[in-house]
């Protein structure tokens, strides 16, 4: 059994079902999170671990023990809030005293756990400073260590970076992971954020309306999604629906993919950086489809264009060269290609 297992967790607001019969096991150690829409019962599914509400049908365990009607306190958890739930009128180092004098702790330990997970944090001056004053980046800081401090069996995170700015926000993703590494705590990490989705998880659970619909590594979830809702919402993709006529497998302009014989697939999903653009048709292995480029994005390391071919819009990403980025501009002429081993086959 995981760090933290649930079990057929089931949870109800009314008529309203937030979290349909979850089983997740999550191991020793892993930052795991969370990912989907809002409203997809992610958030819920962290305040069940946490002990704030109680599942209507199910378990959770917690180094094998069933904690499922433990009080908050008895669970031995940390949380990090969307909003940081700091103590305005409390300075940092109250703010970070708290847990601690709640666990009784010696007026020494607090002292020594405070200037200690201060230092973890970059914030080794602000002790005395007041939480009005403090940045939001500081406050995220503030809420991680005093999380830490009580040195919980399990870290929980509810889209803790989702109140800073861009730039701010990739710094601290860096430090984040960086701190659950270096502390080996077992992390569970609510998102709706592909990108931290993607590149802090261990393991990664994707939900849609209360059901998780995938578990697995960011390389699995992307590269194998389940089905059209994991493969759009998880990076960017061109999903087409695929039909069957006269035993042939077709696009919806009539294209048809001679590789695919199964009937279950419904959908067809390419990665844009896995088309190619060409000024003449592909070798025999591979698909070609002529179009008109509609619309170019240069990203400084990236281009993206917008190609609509033979009925379908098509979206393309290249990786730019130390030269210009291409001689395709808006109105040329192109041949969109893709191979066999390019598609992601999604049944019904």
């Amino acid at each position: 059994m995981g760090k933290v297992s649930l079990e057929n967790v089931t949870k109800w607001y009314g008529k309203h079902i937030v979290c349909d019969n979850v089983s997740l096991e999550i191991k020793e150690g892993q930052f795991f999170t969370l990912l989907g829409p809002s409203g997809c019962g992610k958030t819920t599914l962290l305040r069940l671990i946490a002990g704030f509400i109680r599942p209507d049908n199910g378990a959770i365990f917690l180094h094998g023990v069933d904690i499922t009607n433990f009080a908050p306190e008895k669970r031995n958890v940390g949380m990090v809030f969307q909003n940081y739930a700091l103590f305005p009128f409390m300075t940092v180092g109250e703010n970070i005293e708290y847990g601690l004098k709640i666990q009784k702790r010696s007026r020494s330990e607090i002292r020594q756990k405070v200037e200690q997970y201060l230092s973890l944090v970059g914030l080794e001056r602000f002790e005395k400073r007041n939480i009005a004053d403090l940045s939001g980046g500081e406050q995220q800081r503030v809420a991680l260590a005093r999380s830490l401090a009580i040195e919980p069996g399990v870290l929980l995170l509810d889209e803790p970076l989702s109140n800073l700015d861009a730039r701010l926000r990739d710094s601290m993703r860096t430090e984040l992971k960086r701190l659950q590494r270096n502390l080996g705590i077992t992390t569970i990490f609510v998102t709706h954020d592909q990108v931290e989705a993607l590149t802090m998880s261990d393991q990664l659970a994707v939900f849609k309306k209360g059901v998780c619909v995938q578990k697995g590594t960011p390389e699995e979830i992307y590269d194998f999604p389940a089905n059209s809702f994991v493969a759009t919402f998880v990076g960017e993709t061109n999903l087409f629906p695929v039909n069957f006529q006269n035993g042939c497998c077709m696009l919806p302009n009539g294209h048809i993919l001679t590789h695919i014989t199964q009937r279950s697939v419904c959908f067809v999903s390419i990665r844009p950086q896995d088309l190619r653009l060409s000024l003449q048709l592909p070798a025999n292995s591979d698909y070609g489809i002529w179009g008109t480029i509609r619309d170019k994005h240069f990203h400084g390391y990236t281009t993206e264009w917008a190609i609509q071919a033979d009925g379908l819009l098509f979206k393309a990403v290249q990786l730019n060269s130390g030269q210009a980025a291409s001689s395709l501009g808006v109105g040329s002429q192109v041949c969109v290609c893709f191979s066999p081993a390019d598609l992601h086959l999604l049944n019904c």
